[in-house]
């Protein structure tokens, strides 16, 4: 199986591209994105799919993004699905959408797809619901980073009323357990509210102030 080739782009058409690989010219069939990305003369690397075909030339598919590749050959294990059909779902609808239609159940989104009919779409939605799914989104990026500056903040308006900072931070830590959602929201005003309160704001901070802890 070939999974991708690497080289120079030779020629691109409106539905095809050539690419030079080791002295051979390599015809590799493209969606209209992976073709708008190719130049004459640049080098290039494309995800492919090899198709072989009874009684006739085997064909070469080239996807810019894996997980164009990944739809087209799933959607090929669909009964009466063909090379050429799903190249043509790959450029309607994009994996994304695709993705999401089969999510949703939406058999409707196929039927924009040249020669998809209402139960050829049907029929993908059903085959392809445990195949293709949508993925999980990636962890928050900055998660971390944002408590750390609420936390920094509130233990800083403590300890200029007087607590120590080992205790202002135990002392959120204490608040905290009992309001989760608090440390989610980021809010500081509401946080350092919750977490006085917790402390005992005039007792607590003349306290702190006397060294009387």
């Amino acid at each position: 199986m070939i999974a991708s080739v690497t080289g120079e782009v030779q020629f691109v058409g409106a539905t095809l591209a050539v690419v030079e690989v080791s002295g051979f010219g390599v015809e590799v069939h493209a969606s209209p994105h992976t073709l708008a990305g190719l130049r004459v003369g640049s080098t290039t690397r494309l995800h492919t799919a090899y198709i072989a075909r009874k009684d006739e030339s085997p064909l070469l598919f080239g996807f810019s993004r894996a997980d164009e590749k990944e739809v087209f050959t799933v959607m090929l294990g669909v009964s009466g699905v063909g090379p050429r059909t799903a190249l043509a779902a790959v450029s309607v609808l994009g994996p994304d959408d695709a993705r999401r239609a089969i999510a949703a159940g939406d058999d409707k989104a196929f039927t924009a797809v040249p020669g998809i009919g209402p139960k050829s779409a049907r029929r993908i939605v059903l085959e392809l619901a445990d195949k293709l799914v949508l993925p999980e989104p990636p962890p928050a990026q900055g998660a971390q980073p944002q408590m750390q500056v609420w936390r920094e903040q509130v233990v800083d308006a403590l300890t200029g009323l007087g607590w120590s900072e080992k205790d202002a931070t135990r002392g959120i830590d204490d608040a905290l357990q009992t309001q989760p959602e608090l440390a989610d929201s980021g809010n500081v005003a509401e946080i350092l509210r919750a977490v006085l309160s917790w402390l005992g704001t005039s007792k607590g901070t003349s306290h702190a102030r006397t060294g009387g802890r």
